[in-house]
């Protein structure tokens, strides 16, 4: 307030100062409208990408201050239905860092030109790729009964001409899946909620330019580093090199360029968050 001279105290307002986040309120208003869950975090890097060049620490307050309150849903298991994608997520275990892809099906052939394009990535090879019960790695797993683990014959072979010892999470044993389900949760809030896709090859492109700009960059929670740091500095090196060939199936012919890699077609109807929001469940 200012305070005039003469008889009597007056007071008239300041004028009100605009922040630099003031253009961009909008933005985040119109964005939590639709998805009231997404979070500060996620529309700061929004904003900042519209030209916000203002920290997080106003972001994330204003965030708190408009956010709508959702009601409380009661939890309904959800039956996956036919066309859904299927995405195959590769997690360092060191430096945390992300390997993401989707796929139309769940096959063998997928899986090991997944991984493949994976280990190019990386630019090496993991020297223990832990698996949870994938129908293309394990056959039957009677541990928790005293018997034995037998993985796919196939599966095995691949492994052989890549080098690494594959393993299989014990069933309903969370402690030894945590490294991957808690990725899973990161990939569906921070990348799936909120986004449209154009096409089944735009869904990769985001996914991409999503790890690369958000996954790997950021700082860990727990190791308090960016995944890609600790990777170059200290697990790059760690890995065995590449083979010097891609893996051949016994009598079966190479997985057909329309599968190695998503179509290229663009749909003419821009697909809604729904179509995908079950791929990585």
């Amino acid at each position: 307030m200012e305070r005039d001279a003469g008889e009597g105290t007056q007071y008239r307002a300041r004028p009100a100062v605009e922040h630099k986040l003031d253009p961009y309120k909008g933005i985040i208003e119109a964005r939590l409208e639709e998805y009231p869950r997404l979070s500060a975090r996620r529309l700061f890097d929004e904003v900042r990408g519209a030209g916000y060049t203002g920290g997080y620490g106003r972001v994330r307050d204003y965030v708190r201050s408009v956010r709508p309150r959702e009601a409380e849903e009661a939890v309904v298991r959800f039956e996956t239905p036919a066309g859904r994608r299927h995405a195959l997520v590769t997690v360092l275990g060191y430096s945390r860092l992300l390997w993401l892809r989707f796929y139309r099906r769940q096959t063998m052939a997928v899986l090991t030109e997944g991984l493949e394009s994976a280990f190019g990535w990386f630019g090496g090879v993991p020297r223990e790729l832990l698996f949870d019960q994938m129908r293309s790695v394990v056959v039957s797993d009677g541990r928790a009964d005293g018997d034995e683990l037998v993985l796919n014959a196939e599966f095995l072979r691949f492994a052989s001409h890549w080098g690494f010892r594959p393993r299989s999470c014990r069933p309903y044993r969370a402690r030894t899946k945590g490294k991957v389900e808690r990725p899973i949760r990161y990939i569906r809030e921070s990348f799936f909620y909120g986004r449209k896709f154009v096409s089944d090859e735009d869904l990769n492109e985001q996914a991409q330019r999503w790890l690369e700009g958000t996954a790997n960059v950021r700082r860990h929670g727990t190791t308090g580093e960016r995944p890609v740091d600790r990777f170059e500095r200290d697990e790059q090196q760690a890995l065995l090199p590449l083979a010097d060939r891609p893996y051949r199936r016994l009598g079966a012919r190479p997985l057909p360029a329309a599968q190695r890699r998503l179509p290229t077609t663009v749909d003419v109807e821009r697909r809604p968050l729904r179509v995908y929001a079950e791929a990585v469940q």
